[in-house]
């Protein structure tokens, strides 16, 4: 008899649905996890409101792709893992023979595999995930914070992209979840940084996540001019990241940098959408602009370190706590939410919220 699972599993725009389907079994190379805690992501809201994503799903599929868990079931040939392990199992992996990989840009693997089904009891993780992007977890280090790596290591890479150093000045824009990770992994570099929010909460939050500076941009006239007068000499940042996803806060981000900056736009606007840059400043000012997607499995290394480490404020990045069953109502709370409240990321616990 097939034993079965609650997992959330996602139908299309906005349809998100409880469901008992089968636990999926390990076969040669692989391992199921019992998944501890997963994370809810800006990524996943973008798929759950537009109800597909292009390259890593689609519906119906489990959803879901930030957890840590223990595993219960070790297939053949899988030496690094036993039951009782409890480890993190990152979304992606590489294949490590293409065009890209063997250029160093396994971010952009021409194969690169994805894995789907974090709001569940339990998930397969595919050999090649296994070999190349699955890590044990230290003692003592709580599963919820674990299960941070994958946006970490997504920051991770945009700024070892930047080139950033220390001391120079960084303007992040946005305070969502990857906007407040950028500020607080450029502090923890000895980056001074500046952060351009919007809601009364964010400047508290951005402050928290080690802003030096916080633009308001409801409580000034010109965001562009406010953000330049906080830097040296007013000549504009080192670097500038954003982590909106709007035509209006790509202009900014362009207006914001120095003459030899580099902006990194992180934040992806939907397909087709356009923007207008003033080409004289950017050829002139020797300006840089570059974008940064995914990760690797070095910079998963990079970030889980400072997890496990005890460096990264885990425990002030995730703001709730509910159990499996309460995962569509989270993901249509996300969908309507208007600000008020710190909320950053909800903490998914498929066994029940640890008391």
């Amino acid at each position: 008899m097939v034993q079965e699972m609650t997992a959330a599993v996602l139908y299309g725009k906005e349809d998100l649905r409880l469901e008992q389907i089968p636990i999926p079994r390990a076969q040669n190379g692989e391992v199921v996890v019992q998944v501890g805690a997963a994370l809810t992501c800006g990524t996943d809201l973008k798929v759950y409101r537009r109800g597909y994503h292009a390259m890593m799903l689609t519906p119906p599929i489990p959803f879901g792709h930030e957890l840590a868990g223990t595993v219960v079931e070790v297939g053949a040939g899988v030496t690094r893992f036993r039951e009782g392990d409890r480890v993190v199992a990152l979304n992606s992996a590489p294949c490590d023979e293409c065009f890209f990989c063997r250029r160093g840009q396994q971010n952009l693997c021409e194969n690169l595999l994805f894995n789907n089904g974090a709001y569940a009891e339990y998930i397969r993780i595919p050999e090649r995930i296994v070999e190349k992007n699955t890590l044990l977890i230290p003692e003592g280090v709580p599963l919820e914070y674990a299960a941070l790596t994958e946006p970490l290591a997504c920051v991770v890479y945009g700024l070892e992209e930047t080139g950033a150093s220390l001391g120079d000045t960084m303007v992040v824009i946005g305070a969502g979840p990857i906007g407040l990770m950028f500020m607080h992994v450029a502090e923890l570099s000895g980056i001074e940084v500046i952060a351009v929010v919007k809601r009364d909460d964010q400047v508290v939050t951005a402050k928290l996540f080690g802003a030096s500076h916080v633009i308001q941009t409801s409580a000034v006239e010109d965001v562009v001019a406010a953000t330049r007068a906080l830097t040296p000499d007013g000549r504009g940042a080192d670097v500038v990241v954003e982590a909106v996803a709007t035509p209006a806060t790509w202009e900014w981000a362009v207006d914001m940098v120095r003459k030899g900056g580099v902006v990194n736009f992180f934040g992806g606007p939907p397909s087709g959408t356009k923007v207008a840059l003033d080409t004289n400043r950017l050829h002139y000012g020797d300006i840089t602009l570059k974008a940064s997607f995914h990760h690797t499995p070095a910079t998963c290394r990079t970030a889980f370190e400072l997890i496990a480490s005890g460096r990264f404020r885990s425990s002030e990045a995730i703001t709730n706590r509910v159990g499996l069953e309460k995962v569509p109502e989270v993901f249509a709370r996300m969908l309507t939410r208007t600000g008020g409240s710190r909320e950053i990321k909800t903490a998914v616990f498929p066994g029940g919220v640890p008391r």
